[in-house]
């Protein structure tokens, strides 16, 4: 998964680790994997089943992309990028100007899509380019899963499916599902008799806003602690009504304008005003906050009716009235 494209400078504390590109594979249409290796050969740290790393683009963009490949394997790490031509650039970047031998600056793995240890059962949806994180998954479990899974990946056309060929393979076509809808929304999936039924097992969902917003609705009668999101719509995408508006920080005191384009947390942060944050895509709910006075406009995956009025996910969601107050 990308994130939302926003410049970062050429030099970023995030990316700690120089990594070379040693290989480069088209895995689908417009979609491309790319392997990251110490420059010396040596093990890279290690990370667990939905991680994430942050790279710097040759534009210069700061990106998350999930690690896709087995987290047995030390010696690398798999991301793979789905070209966006609409984009502001970060994936055609990668895309274009990337090439084996390449060095990429990149981050530590961080995880805010982990696969629940000891769950019963796990149950996979994937859309389009969200399978990456959930290969990672499933890669893990190796011959002998802990527990009985499904996957439910949900794309366009078959061109558009990363890893098709794995997927298919005796060893793990038995577990999953390929629906392809051509275009045509009378195509689509019907995900409402797989999501009727709560079990005692987990649900992970990663792709399109659409998709993972019609698995809420369908999931709320589950426990809200067993359906897990994952999104790199960092900042939660600009809508077209977006505005400007006022966010003060109930403690300090302080006050500040959050631009279009611009998510509370990346504004307070260029003010010095730091708060925990892990997946800044509204998903994983570190970054909830005590909403004090004003509107919130909620873009969180995360937040129940009843919690609206009073929490606020500062890393997506904005202001319906022009001034909000924050327990900060």
């Amino acid at each position: 998964m990308q994130q939302a494209d926003t410049q970062m400078p050429l030099q970023h504390s995030d990316t700690q680790m120089p990594l070379r590109v040693a290989s480069i594979a088209d895995v689908a249409n417009g979609i491309r994997s790319f392997e990251l290796v110490q420059p010396d050969g040596s093990e890279l740290p290690a990370f667990t089943p939905g991680s994430h790393v942050k790279v710097q683009t040759p534009q210069g963009c700061l990106r998350k992309y999930s690690l896709c490949n087995d987290p047995a394997e030390r010696a690398r790490y798999v991301i793979t990028v789905k070209r966006e031509d609409s984009g502001q650039g970060g994936s055609l970047s990668m895309h274009r100007d990337v090439h084996v031998g390449d060095t990429l600056p990149t981050s530590l793995p961080d995880n805010a899509f982990a696969l629940v240890e000891n769950a019963r059962s796990h149950l996979f949806i994937a859309g389009g380019i969200g399978i990456t994180p959930i290969m990672s998954m499933v890669r893990s479990f190796g011959e002998l899963p802990p527990a009985p899974w499904k996957l439910y990946y949900l794309t366009r056309h078959p061109e558009d499916a990363a890893f098709l060929d794995e997927l298919t393979q005796p060893a793990l076509r038995k577990n999953v599902v390929l629906h392809h809808s051509h275009g045509d929304p009378q195509q689509a999936f019907d995900l409402w008799p797989v999501l009727e039924k709560p079990n005692t097992g987990h649900i992970y969902c990663c792709g399109p806003r659409r998709l993972m917003e019609a698995v809420r609705d369908m999931s709320g009668h589950w426990p809200a602690s067993r359906v897990h999101f994952e999104s790199f719509k960092e900042g939660g995408g600009v809508q077209p009504d977006d505005k400007p508006f006022t966010v003060a920080l109930g403690r300090s005191g302080k006050e500040f304008e959050v631009p279009v384009g611009k998510s509370i947390l990346a504004t307070m942060r260029e003010h010095g005003v730091n708060a925990p944050s892990s997946c800044e895509s509204g998903t994983c709910g570190t970054c909830r906050t005590a909403l004090l006075e004003g509107e919130a406009d909620h873009r969180d995956m995360v937040l129940m009716p009843e919690e609206m009025s009073s929490q606020i996910m500062i890393c997506v969601s904005r202001a319906k009235s022009a001034r909000l107050v924050i327990d900060r």
